[in-house]
Formats: structure tokens, C-alpha cells, sequence
């Protein structure tokens, strides 16, 4: 087998390479049109997206955690209320819960999908407790239909998390369109990616979108007739068209990512140091990211030999949020979540990965452990 040199855990070169006629098309456009913030590329993107997701609207914004605070604000959760969330995610998604003055209140996950645990979720709920984040994680979509249930049945808001999940989908609905707001990020290396910061906030409540929309624009519905304190959060119009362009590919590439999963799982399938990510649980993932777990307390190890070898991998997340210093005096000992910060180690993965370089990551993971 060739010897792959260098291995990044990413790679957006072919993505780049294929695409760049029309992204400097794109960019000489937005450079003749003259138009810079909220343009007719931002415009257009937001019908494209909403159209695509399935919602009534969906509302361009600076980045995915400013989607998170606008549209924890813009549907009704204010400082003193109780939000439910996973400790097993990136910071924002907590961070977004306390910039608004809310608690966050963490509940841990299912050790097989790494989301969050249902069942801990409605015990955790308190006369206090206003919304829900569910995260859906790595790409695979939480069980919404069941966490709508219990949002229901108490009165709660429903803001998802997913900036790692655009176009997975449960049951047929896109992940980021059950609850009352569905947030995304357009980090670049998100499965829809922009090539600087950006996100999306989508949903069908009129009311809410009238407000998110005055909460990215200083809150004003016209401009210097400010009528609440809001933000400066608004998508790029250069990024906005570089969105536009890759928006139709998002399912093959998805689909790639998927493939590329299929054959990581038929490499590793029966290991017995290596547990590897779930497929199926509700519905499809999309493989943001391919994270096994290595047992034994070798992950560490593991990892340095591929970075050795020239494979780089990374460790989502290493410590669990309601272990990080803002959070510790919650005391709270949520073992699945830090069992799994000790364990999880991401696989490179892109939608165009080719099948040799998986082999030859594999070659060195086994030959690491």
C-alpha cells in the first residue's frame, strides 16, 4: 500500500479546486454590485435555505452562536430561566445560555449516539426550566420527535443545535425544523462551510423571526428606529454568495461523507479496542464527524502515534463542559459525558476523502494501539 506523507484531519482543496471558477465569478459580482452587508446574495440565500430546510423563514446571522443567543432571545428565554443542554458539545452551546443571564442546566448523554439523554432530560426539568438545546452531535440527529414530546407536555422551548447536522435528517424532516428555532453554522468546516465565520437561524413562528430579525440589526426593524438592544450579526455578503454557490452540493457531499463512513466501519467493524459511532439511531448522519472511541485509556497514545505518522485526528471534546473552569462549582458528575472525553478521537473525513487514504489511516490506528 502507498504510504500517505501527510494526512490532515480535513481537506478542502478538490472542494476549492472544482468550485473555483464560480467563487471568483461570485466574488468579482459582489465586488462590481457594490452591495456589501445584507445584499441580494443574503437574500437569496435565505429563500434558498429556507426552501431547502422546509421552514417558513430562515434568517442569515454573523455566526452559529450568535444564532444560538438570537434565537434563545427572539423565542421568549430571558435571564433567571433554566435552559436544558448536553455537557458533551462545543462551548457555545452553553456559552449562549449564559450570555442571556439563563442557567444552563446539564444533563448527560447516551454513551451510544453521544446526544442527549432523553430520559435524564424530562427528570432534569424544574418549575425554572424555559427551553431545551438538544445538540445534534457529529451529525446525527437527535430523537426530536420524543424531545418535542416532552417540550410539549411541559410547555418548553425547543432551540436546536445544528451547527454540525445541516441536512441530516429523522423521519424524513430536516434536523433544525422541529422545534421553535434551528440553529447553524457556516464555520468553514462545517458540513456546509463559508470561508469565514457565518450562521443560520430558522423558523416557522413569525413572531420570532420578526424579532431575530430586529436582534441581528441592533434592534431595529428600520434603520435608526431602534426599538430593543440587539447586535451587529450579519452574514457577509461575499460569504452569503459563496453559500449560494455550495448550498446545491450539500447532499452529495453529505452523501460522500457518508460513504466515506461506510467504508471506516467495514475496515474497523469487530475491533475490540475501538467502539465505533452509531449509523441509525433516529435517522440519517451526516458525518460532520467519524469519531470512534478507544478504550483502555490509550487514546492519548494513540493519538500522538498518528500525529507521528502524519495523521492528524482530534479530540471533540476533551473536556466535558460542566468540568470547564465557568462551570465547575456545579459539582455535578455526569460520567457518560466524561467518559467519552477521555475516549473520543475524530477520523479524517471530508466528502471527497479517498478510499486509500481511510486505508492507510487505519493501517497506522491499529498499528498505533
Amino acid at each position: 500500500m502507498k504510504t500517505v506523507q501527510r494526512i490532515p484531519v480535513l481537506d478542502l482543496s478538490d472542494e476549492i479546486e472544482t468550485l473555483k471558477p464560480q467563487l471568483l465569478k461570485a466574488f468579482e459580482d459582489v465586488l462590481d454590485g457594490g452591495a456589501f452587508i445584507m445584499g441580494p446574495n443574503v437574500k437569496a440565500f435565505e429563500q434558498e435555505c429556507a426552501s431547502y430546510l422546509g421552514t417558513k423563514h430562515a434568517i442569515a446571522l454573523n455566526s452559529g452562536t450568535d444564532a444560538l443567543v438570537i434565537g434563545l432571545l427572539a423565542a421568549g428565554v430571558s435571564a433567571g430561566d433554566e435552559v436544558i443542554t448536553t455537557p458533551f458539545t462545543f462551548f457555545a452551546t452553553a456559552e449562549a445560555i449564559s450570555q442571556i443571564g439563563a442557567t444552563p442546566v446539564f444533563v448527560d448523554v447516551d454513551i451510544r449516539t453521544y446526544n442527549i439523554n432523553l430520559e435524564q432530560l424530562e427528570a432534569a426539568i424544574t418549575p425554572r426550566t424555559k427551553a431545551i438545546i438538544p445538540v445534534h452531535l457529529f451529525g446525527l440527529a437527535v430523537d426530536m420527535d420524543n424531545v418535542m414530546k416532552i417540550a410539549r407536555e411541559h410547555g418548553l422551548i425547543v432551540v436546536e443545535d445544528t451547527a454540525q447536522a445541516f441536512g441530516a435528517e429523522s423521519g424524513g424532516k430536516k434536523a433544525g425544523t422541529f422545534g421553535d428555532v434551528g440553529c447553524y453554522s457556516f464555520f468553514p468546516s462545517k458540513n456546509l462551510g463559508a470561508y469565514g465565520d457565518g450562521g443560520l437561524l430558522v423558523t416557522d413562528n413569525d413572531e420570532i423571526a420578526e424579532k431575530a430579525e430586529m436582534l441581528r440589526a441592533h434592534g431595529s426593524k428600520k434603520k435608526y428606529h431602534n426599538e430593543i438592544v440587539g447586535y451587529n450579526s450579519r452574514l457577509d455578503e461575499i460569504q452569503a454568495a459563496i453559500l449560494r454557490i455550495k448550498l446545491p452540493h450539500i447532499d452529495q457531499w453529505n452523501e460522500g461523507r457518508q460513504q466515506a463512513a461506510n467504508h471506516y466501519h467495514q475496515l474497523l467493524e469487530g475491533n475490540k479496542n475501538l467502539i465505533l459511532p452509531v449509523y441509525e439511531e433516529t435517522g440519517n448522519s451526516v458525518f460532520h464527524q467519524y469519531t470512534v472511541r478507544i478504550t483502555g485509556g490509550k487514546r492519548d497514545d494513540v493519538q500522538r502515534k498518528l500525529a507521528e505518522a502524519g495523521i492528524q485526528t482530534m479530540i471533540y471534546y476533551p473536556i466535558p463542559v460542566h468540568q470547564l473552569p465557568i462551570y465547575r462549582g456545579m459539582n455535578r458528575s455526569l460520567p457518560n459525558a466524561e467518559t467519552l472525553a477521555g475516549e473520543v478521537l475524530s477520523l479524517p473525513i471530508w466528502p471527497h476523502i479517498k478510499p486509500e487514504i481511510q486505508e492507510a489511516v487505519v493501517v497506522q490506528l491499529l498499528r498505533s494501539m
